[in-house]
């Protein structure tokens, strides 16, 4: 057994060794691509999506997608800060699930700036502050994020990426014992996701809306007889104690993040373009509106409507499709809407999420 131990493991470090050399090429090969792009930026989303697929479709095992994913992410990540560091808003304070979405989507090797709201992740970008933020536009469970989808509407930035985050909901005190809670803070998304267990197990605690998960630990941590609703990294850094895992109604609870910046991505062969448009007040104009995206073939996988904030009944309807705005089915598609459309804005083409 010692000695089949002692073999196993020298395998392991001669690959250790190959791999090593192997990551340093890598990240010198992307390092003479950075200088020959000049002035063309650092992130590429289509690129990356494109060498991410790549390898997914290579893999026959033992480990998993999201496994590979996680180092790809990394590694790409850590190549890409040899290029230039990047600065990525999102919506803190530290230990959020936007936090998480940042370190899916960019990996460790940015710099995460947290915002004290979606307004501020969105004006950071636009000032300068950050190079990219990330902002939640939807939940399975709970719809849209009406915030996000009012600022899209004005903003001067581009959708250039998305990513989907599987929603695991903790409750956690400071004594991790269920029958000493009076009050739960957390994230009003977070409270709907968990009414269904709350009422069952915590009917008369008071249920207390703040402005994120992770300042909900933060206030848990300082009472007694509070807990809190969060993700894991909200629990470790606070150091309360946990309660109940996965607490969310639905166990296929997932939030959807977009990536904004101050452009779009190419095409990568698997995209979605996301546009908001506004409809004449008339009968049959919503069905009008909708008729060169079915006439050219185009997939539609989401239409959310929202009040225009101009008129009284006036709606503006957020509409993506499947396909870059540079395929000539989705360009020709976006060249009739803009003739029926009183209003009509582009907020990005980029890659589809994968996992």
């Amino acid at each position: 057994m010692n000695k089949d131990l002692s073999r196993l493991r020298a395998q392991i470090d001669a690959l250790d060794g190959r791999l090593l050399l192997a990551l340093n090429q890598r990240a010198r090969l992307a390092h003479a691509v950075g200088k020959l792009k000049q002035g063309v930026k650092v992130y590429r989303p289509e690129r990356e999506a494109q060498v991410l697929r790549r390898i997914l479709a290579q893999s026959a095992g033992p480990l998993g997608k999201d496994a590979l994913a996680r180092v790809y992410a990394e590694i790409i990540s850590a190549c890409r800060a040899l290029e230039q560091p990047l600065a990525v808003a999102y919506l803190g304070p530290s230990g959020t699930f936007s936090e998480l979405a940042v370190l899916k989507v960019f990996g460790g090797g940015v710099r995460a700036q947290p915002c004290a709201s979606i307004d501020d992740v969105f004006r950071q970008v636009e000032n300068g502050g950050a190079d990219y933020g990330v902002a939640p536009v939807e939940n399975s469970s709970e719809g849209a994020i009406g915030r996000t989808h009012d600022l899209l509407l004005s903003t001067p930035l581009r959708i250039c990426a998305e990513t989907v985050l599987r929603v695991r909901q903790n409750l956690m005190s400071k004594s991790g014992a269920l029958k000493r809670i009076a009050r739960v803070y957390s994230h009003p998304q977070s409270l709907a996701q968990c009414n269904q267990w709350l009422s069952r197990r915590l009917p008369e605690a008071e249920r207390v809306p703040v402005a994120s998960n992770a300042e909900a630990a933060r206030l848990a941590a300082k009472e007694v007889g509070a807990a809190a609703i969060a993700g894991d990294a909200a629990l470790e850094r606070h150091g309360l104690k946990l309660v109940a895992r996965n607490i969310e109604d639905d166990p296929n609870n997932t939030t959807r993040f977009l990536v904004l910046g101050d452009h779009d991505a190419g095409p990568s062969g698997k995209d979605l373009t996301s546009i908001v448009m506004s409809a004449p007040n008339r009968p049959g104009a919503v069905h009008a509106l909708l008729t060169p995206i079915a006439k050219y073939g185009v997939s539609m996988t989401r239409l959310e409507s929202r009040p225009a904030r101009t008129g009284r009944w006036e709606y503006m309807f957020y509409v993506d499709v499947q396909g870059h705005r540079q395929d000539p089915k989705v360009a020709k598609a976006l060249v009739e809407l803009e003739k029926l459309a009183p209003f009509l804005k582009i907020l990005g083409s980029y890659p589809a999420a994968m996992l």
